[in-house]
């Protein structure tokens, strides 16, 4: 009984010292696959141990300096109607780890190495005007030197709320702000400063896709600490991304068309005002600006809080053009049908025909009254025709005929010596007398009315001079300061 416990003794322990030893042998071939592994040595050293949930400074009263840095890559929209801009940076951030420090000579002189995101500790730092996550590469790696030093280099996509001043519109300067602040640890605990001088990251360019609609200017830095409740001070640092709209796009398609228009408007003007030629050319005009103006009312920037200066100037252009349709409405009613106006009072005769041409300038003023009755002569002949001929050569041969026979009448009765007669005219001769009478007074009667119609006339063609001077001198001073403005806030 006692041999048997004895050998089952002595078996326990071969057993046990057989799984011993395989389990030796296993560790030590695991041992020599990584023999050589100083990456492998050194992660192993830098984690063991580590709580990347505590801020990773020996004397807690220590402040952890993150430095930062942005770099605009590129300008990818400007939503004008929703206030957000989306750029995409490449941002770098670096901090001191006081738990991730080694020595060289002991890991073959490594002074860096990579490790992942998740097993350090990383700041709390984050972009205070973010409205969306932008579809950013996850980065999952930092680099850390041998000193502690450990900097987490990404691009991020950034959708951010800025205030956009549309009024300069295409011409406009844009100035949107990145915030980069703890969100919970006070200046006490971690604080910001930059990695470069604000100098060298105000004009640096190098990166920025410089292809599209924005123009990069320069990317100004401002560092300050605030407190909310004047107990508690946060440091932040504020990045303002300065970018300018390039407008030949909008020159080209928006500006230019409308120029012409107003040209052609002006031109318009010089079609005779006793036409209908002119009115029809302006309505044509204005139903052509209304469909620009549905066109082009996709392209123009809108928001709640104000509206471009550009669409200011096409509603004065609209409102011009309606003008000068109205200008010529009355015009050419001013010099259309005046057999139906009375005469021109004097007053319009003495500031219209004499006094305007003078104070004005306007030249020429015979040949063009002497054109016009003799226009105005041509149209009632044309529309007399032959009948006001007739009616002219039946005056002239009555009052012809009436003068031979008072003569022959006085002459026969001077020749017998007798006196004339009273009263010895014939019915017949009394009613053509009558009949010569009316013509004439129809005849004087046509004449005066063709004098009113020449004065409205003359009238008409004065203030058609004197209203398109006017249009004119406001469409230019117009147009120089609308041109005026975009060039100076071009430059600035």
């Amino acid at each position: 009984m006692r041999r048997s416990s004895v050998w089952a003794a002595l078996l326990f322990l071969l057993i046990d010292g057989a799984s011993r030893a395989c389990t030796v042998r296993r560790s030590g071939s695991s041992a020599g696959r990584f023999a050589n592994a100083t990456l492998v040595r050194l992660s192993e050293f830098l984690s063991a141990g580590y709580k990347k949930g505590v801020r990773p400074v020996k004397d807690w009263r220590t402040s952890t300096i993150v430095a930062i840095d942005l770099m605009v890559y590129s300008i990818l929209n400007v939503d004008e109607k929703n206030q957000v801009l989306t750029t995409y940076v490449w941002y770098r951030q670096s901090w001191t780890d006081e738990f991730l420090v080694w020595d060289p000579e002991d890991f073959d002189e490594v002074k860096q190495v990579s490790l992942p995101t998740a097993n350090v500790w990383v700041p709390d730092i984050l972009i205070n005007e973010f409205v969306d996550v932008g579809k950013s590469p996850d980065i999952p790696y930092v680099y850390v030197t041998h000193n502690g030093l450990v900097r987490n280099y990404k691009p991020i996509q950034v959708v951010t709320a800025c205030t956009l001043n549309i009024y300069n519109f295409p011409f406009d300067v844009q100035k949107c702000s990145l915030t980069f602040q703890s969100w919970l640890h006070t200046i006490d605990d971690i604080n910001i400063t930059l990695i470069r001088s604000p100098e060298e990251l105000r004009e640096d360019k190098s990166v920025f896709m410089n292809q599209g609609e924005w123009e990069l200017l320069h990317v100004l830095s401002n560092y300050k600490n605030f407190s909310v409740d004047y107990s508690d001070y946060y440091a932040e640092m504020k990045f303002h991304v300065v970018i300018r709209r390039r407008p030949l796009f909008y020159t080209v398609n928006l500006l230019l068309p409308s120029v012409f228009l107003m040209v052609m408007d002006i031109v318009g003007f010089y079609l005779p005002p006793d036409s209908g030629e002119r009115v029809s050319f302006k309505i044509t005009l204005l139903l052509g600006y209304s469909v620009f103006l549905i066109i082009v009312s996709d392209t123009l920037p809108a928001t709640a809080i104000g509206t471009p200066l550009i669409g200011v100037y096409f509603v004065v252009c609209m409102a011009l053009l309606v003008i000068s349709l109205t200008e010529t409405v009355l015009i050419v009613r001013l010099v259309h049908k005046q057999d139906l106006q009375p005469p021109v009072p004097p007053w319009v005769k003495y500031l219209v025909l004499e006094r305007a041409p003078v104070l004005f300038c306007i030249h020429k003023k015979h040949r063009l009254c002497s054109r016009l009755s003799s226009q105005a002569s041509d149209l009632e002949r044309y529309k007399d025709g032959s009948y006001g001929t007739a009616q002219c050569g039946l005056h002239h041969t009555c009052e012809l005929g009436r003068r031979l026979s008072q003569h022959d009448r006085e002459g026969g009765l001077l020749g017998l010596h007798l006196p004339p007669p009273r009263d010895a005219a014939p019915p017949v001769m009394d009613s053509i007398l009558q009949e010569v009478t009316a013509i004439r007074s129809f005849l004087e009667k046509r004449d005066r009315c063709r004098e009113v119609a020449k004065e409205w006339l003359q009238v008409g063609y004065v203030l058609d001079v004197l209203l398109f001077r006017v249009y004119l001198v406001a469409v230019v001073a117009y147009s120089i300061t609308l041109g005026t403005l975009w060039s100076v806030w071009q430059v600035a």
